[in-house]
């Protein structure tokens, strides 16, 4: 992928303007280089955060154009910042958020807009009981009303999206247990947004929600045939 920003590598997994969508996608693979100057400023700030209790967390404009490129993922001790009511990642380099932002339990705003990579994010944002406002570029989503680009197939490889350690339902532990994989449309706080659930067992599946009108209306597992609505 050719840079296109300074902070911002350039996406082409599928057209997010126009353009006619590719048969089959792949979850970004880029992996997190957790020695870089930008991984290691980050974690200092999330320690920062989390000591004295902020309600604001909008790190990226504390961190070099260059220090931005090198975060491709939220570290997990974003679960640290229980008091955070607002999380901004505006024009970020992700393309993937942890499970662990379902720690986040008083967050209310959630601000990935113009994260043009990142194009799904973990059902653990649903713990998340107070979140009421999202601004999200939903034309970088898997399966958005606009243009239904396909969801990649699953399962995925553990270098795509690292497995969580506890059932994305229930919570239970997944170690030694057999793990099913879906994709699940959902309504959160302000947008749709496609959810990748890792559960312990089908029955857990079988307990998430109905997803809105206009999306597929069960948990599935993407791929070149899954059919979804017309788009908008």
């Amino acid at each position: 992928m050719a840079n296109t920003r300074p902070h911002q590598d350039r996406c082409t997994c599928f057209p997010q303007y126009r353009g006619s969508n590719p048969r089959s996608v792949r979850l970004h693979s880029e992996q997190q280089d957790t020695s870089s100057p930008g991984w290691r400023h980050l974690l200092a700030l999330i320690d920062e955060a989390a000591a004295d209790g902020r309600e604001l967390f909008h790190p990226l404009p504390e961190l070099s154009p260059e220090e931005r490129r090198q975060i491709v993922t939220l570290p997990p001790t974003i679960a640290k910042l229980t008091a955070v009511k607002h999380l901004s990642v505006y024009g970020s380099n992700l393309v993937r958020i942890p499970p662990e932002i379902g720690a986040m339990t008083s967050l209310e705003e959630f601000t990935p807009y113009t994260s043009r990579r990142l194009h799904w994010f973990p059902y653990e944002l649903t713990r998340c009981p107070n979140l009421i406002g999202s601004t999200v570029s939903t034309r970088s989503l898997y399966g958005n009303e606009k243009y239904r680009p396909p969801f990649p197939q699953l399962p995925h490889s553990a270098q795509e999206a690292p497995t969580p350690h506890t059932c994305s339902v229930c919570d239970q532990p997944l170690a030694g247990t057999e793990i099913h994989q879906a994709w699940i449309s959902l309504v959160v706080a302000t947008d749709v947004l496609p959810l990748l659930v890792n559960a312990c067992s089908h029955a857990c599946l079988q307990t998430l929600p109905a997803p809105p009108e206009g999306y597929v209306q069960t948990p599935h597992t993407g791929g070149p045939g899954l059919t979804q609505p017309s788009s908008r």
